[in-house]
């Protein structure tokens, strides 16, 4: 066999592709949260009274809010983002598990919700003192949250439906803010001339 034979017969090593990049998955996890969380938040905020049954956050608690929120965190593990990734992994799940707990739960849940709602508060705590580090626009998405979830949990544990109403309003503001953060990120992600500032992060 000549040389030029044996050039023809050997495979070709090519040097391996570079990983592809991928969209920012946030905008999308942060549009997600926010709608599902105003149309609960509406509900707590007794805004639906008398014109609804209530239940229109439910299949969106699932499908909006739960896996697309869900899907939002599994991508931004792939991007390296630790933060964004379990924040958005982890309220996916509550979502998801909010579904099927209202779906599964008998009529008399006692402070189940309270439960619930106190244990998620606790997790918000730790990514709120994280979030100073991000930006002033996801920073404020976890204060408002914060607050939204400490007057539901102790709404639900006293039965007052007062404080529980305070945590609706709170959390259609959560849900404004959450909404803002993602248009803000659609608008970097696109580069245009539209610019939405999300300020610096506070340390």
């Amino acid at each position: 066999m000549s040389v030029s034979e044996d050039r023809e017969v050997t495979p070709a090593v090519s040097p391996a592709a570079p990983a592809a990049s991928i969209a920012d998955p946030g905008p999308l996890g942060l549009a997600a949260f926010a709608l599902t969380t105003f149309l609960l938040s509406a509900v707590n905020a007794h805004w639906t009274n008398g014109n609804s049954a209530g239940t229109a956050f439910l299949g969106y608690a699932l499908a909006y809010g739960g896996i697309c929120q869900l899907l939002a965190g599994m991508w931004e593990f792939r991007r390296g983002n630790v933060f964004a990734a379990t924040a958005f992994s982890s309220y996916g799940g509550f979502w998801i598990g909010l579904f099927v707990w209202i779906r599964v739960a008998p009529a008399a849940t006692g402070h189940d919700l309270g439960w619930i709602l106190l244990a998620f508060a606790i997790f918000n705590t730790y990514m709120l003192l994280l979030a100073t580090q991000v930006n002033l626009a996801v920073f404020l998405v976890f204060l408002t949250l914060e607050l939204t979830e400490i007057f539901l949990f102790i709404g639900n544990f006293t039965s007052s439906a007062g404080l529980s109403q305070v945590g609706g309003y709170l959390g259609v503001i959560t849900a404004l803010v959450a909404w803002y953060t993602s248009a803000a990120g659609i608008a970097g992600g696109i580069g245009g001339r539209i610019v939405l500032p999300v300020g610096k992060p506070l340390i």
